[in-house]
């Protein structure tokens, strides 16, 4: 019994020994903010370019940095705001405070739309207009594509008209939720638009609030029928 247990010390002395090198070494210095935020704009930037079809090596590496960059300065106008606002909010709320919290927020959308053209003009020079296309529902969780969808199947008599009006605002929507700072902004945006569009089909004639219930039906039955053979 006692040399059993003189085994097991002996090889837990062992297992330390062994271990204690590795432990000692210099551990991998950690990822700075400014290192990991690089990395984050640059795998987003990548999996928008992957969407694009056919790029060779050289264009596939300009559109990501254009991309990239593009997440970089609407950062940096977002973050600039921010800290304005934040310091003009600690101030008395008086009319002079409330006219320079409206002068940065008109500084901030002059600034944005001034990028937004000059970002559109740097991916017209890489790729074909369907492209910046998939670039623009890219940058917005592809919402107006998705949406445009499901209010086609909802509403399937829809007349060519009402869908190219439908179709206009949504990407009106994502022309501002592409320079939305957050998510949830960008959500916004499309929420508004989605509140014109409903006005709009309301005002002519269809009852919104009864064409979801019957979409949501004709999706329950169609989700209960059984998957047809394939041939």
């Amino acid at each position: 019994m006692h040399s059993i247990i003189r085994s097991y010390l002996f090889a837990g002395i062992l297992s330390v020994v062994a271990v204690a090198p590795a432990a000692a070494q210099t551990a991998p210095p950690t990822e700075t903010k400014e290192a990991a935020y690089t990395r984050t704009i640059t795998e987003r930037a990548d999996k928008i370019v992957a969407t694009l079809g056919q790029l060779n090596a050289k264009a596939s590496g300009q559109v990501r940095d254009i991309i990239a960059g593009q997440y970089r300065a609407l950062n940096e106008i977002h973050e600039k705001q921010k800290t304005q606002v934040t310091a003009l909010k600690a101030k008395p709320q008086d009319d002079a405070t409330k006219a320079e919290l409206a002068k940065v927020e008109n500084t901030t959308n002059v600034a944005l739309d001034k990028l937004h053209a000059q970002y559109l003009k740097k991916l017209e020079r890489h790729l074909t207009a369907a492209q910046v296309e998939k670039v623009k529902d890219g940058m917005t969780y592809s919402v107006a594509p998705n949406t445009m969808r499901a209010y086609n199947d909802m509403l399937p008599t829809l007349t060519e008209a009402q869908k190219a009006q439908m179709l206009a605002w949504l990407h009106e929507a994502r022309e501002h939720a592409m320079d939305a700072s957050t998510s949830e902004k960008k959500h916004a945006w499309f929420g508004k638009y989605k509140g014109k569009i409903n006005n709009y089909l309301s005002a002519a004639g269809i009852d919104m609030n009864q064409a979801g219930k019957d979409w949501q039906a004709r999706r329950a039955a169609a989700a209960t029928q059984p998957a047809q053979p394939t041939k």
